[in-house]
């Protein structure tokens, strides 16, 4: 495909006034004037031949990606690089370019790297390669269009997993958590001789009167415990948070607490729930079971409903047979909804350790806490610092009800959701 530059488009443009003028002004150079478009024309079909052939492209890409990722289309041009060629990639409305969309490559260079931001989970398509370039006078330029079909699968964030998970189980077993598990779990492990130093409600007296001697009760910690993470994925959580989706960062954490859970050998279950429940797995336990809860969150779908907390929760607690932590990713904006989801919490307590993990709103509280330049400012400000009000006051009533309530921002909510993982351990709640 043969396109005029925008030079040959603006010279070509320009010769007819020009003819013009010159008739005008000089009657006896009219012909110069006139035959100023042809001659243009003429050169740029003289540039066309002149233009190198169409370069043999390459181009690869990764079949999975993780969302939040970025998603790199590597390009090679075989043979003779061509100076000043332009690349393109096309693709779905799942994968936005980082940049402005399209590389131009210097002088000399074969090779180009352009870089993707997946926003949403599911399967997108690497669609096209656009290549342009121009020819010798840079009159017109060349454009090529080669299909390229390649799917891409977008699945959840477990970078967090890879990159964290063995630092914090490493600070737990080195620390308070391998001092619970000698020492001061639930579950009874072996006698040893009562020391000094040691606490004296360890002391068996039973049988330290059989043995004439003080021996200890050494317990460790209760394995087995049942974690069940409970997603919403209504309407509310499908709003972006630095770019992504709040239910993506939720299932990012979700996977990182999974994974410390299964690894310290809890037995761990995943729901989904909107208007009413979507995903709802079985227990599963040993790091094995990882993969399996990986596919299941990445099952869970956006929703533009409203979230049925009372339906959700009350289907969560029909399918627990145990005590269980329940650790639920939700966020709420407005008081009736709030309402509704702290009575349908309030059922589930009765029998499981609850837990809320809600994100830290940062536009919330910039806005709250900008210097006001204008009335609008001011009217910003109000209604940010009146939103906020209204959710301290809601996680102020679940924690005077008994729930436990995790608020961090987007990039720290998977590493603290761990940490209080792990101090519930300590303090025996599970």
């Amino acid at each position: 495909m043969i396109r005029p530059s925008i030079r040959c488009v603006l010279l070509t443009a320009a010769g007819a006034p020009l003819a013009l003028l010159v008739g005008v002004f000089a009657p006896q150079l009219w012909f110069a004037g006139l035959i100023w478009v042809p001659m243009m024309l003429a050169f740029a079909a003289v540039d066309a031949l002149l233009a190198p052939r169409a370069p043999v492209l390459k181009a690869s890409c990764p079949g999975a990606i993780e969302i939040g990722a970025p998603l790199i289309v590597e390009v090679m041009v075989a043979g003779r690089p061509i100076d000043g060629l332009e690349l393109a990639v096309a693709t779905g409305p799942r994968l936005a370019p980082r940049a402005e969309g399209r590389i131009r490559l210097a002088r000399g260079e074969n090779h180009a790297a352009i870089a993707f931001l997946p926003v949403r989970r599911g399967t997108d398509k690497v669609e096209a390669l656009w290549s342009r370039w121009t020819g010798p006078f840079g009159l017109i330029w060349r454009q090529r269009v080669e299909k390229l079909d390649r799917l891409v699968v977008i699945t959840p964030d477990i970078r967090p997993v890879r990159n964290s998970a063995h630092l914090l189980l490493r600070d737990a077993q080195m620390g308070e958590m391998a001092r619970v598990d000698r020492g001061e779990g639930s579950e009874f492990e072996a006698l040893t001789e009562w020391r000094s130093g040691m606490e004296r409600r360890t002391i068996d007296w039973n049988h330290s009167a059989r043995h004439l001697q003080l021996l200890a009760r050494e317990n460790r910690i209760e394995r087995n415990n049942q974690i069940v993470f409970a997603i919403d994925t209504g309407r509310v959580m499908c709003e972006p948070v630095d770019g992504l989706p709040r239910v993506d960062r939720a299932i990012t954490a979700a996977l990182l607490g999974a994974y410390a859970a299964l690894k310290l050998g809890d037995r761990v279950a995943l729901f989904g729930f909107d208007s009413q429940p979507r995903v709802a797995s079985g227990a599963v336990s040993g790091t094995r079971a990882f993969p399996l809860m990986q596919r299941l969150a990445g099952q869970l779908d956006y929703s533009t409903a409203e979230t049925n907390y009372t339906l959700g929760l009350a289907t969560l607690a029909g399918d627990l047979t145990r005590r269980s932590l329940v650790v639920i990713f939700t966020e709420f904006t407005d008081p009736t909804g709030a309402e509704l989801m702290l009575r349908a919490a309030v059922n589930l307590l009765r029998g499981h350790l609850v837990l809320f993990v809600i994100l830290a709103d940062d536009e919330l509280e910039a806005l709250a806490a900008a210097e006001p330049m204008a009335i609008d400012d001011v009217s910003r400000a109000v209604i940010a610092a009146s939103m906020l009000r209204e959710r301290r006051i809601v996680q102020a009533r679940l924690r005077h009800a008994g729930i436990h309530v995790l608020e961090a921002r987007h990039d720290q909510v998977g590493p603290a959701l761990v940490r209080q993982y792990f101090d519930f351990k300590r303090r025996n709640l599970l």
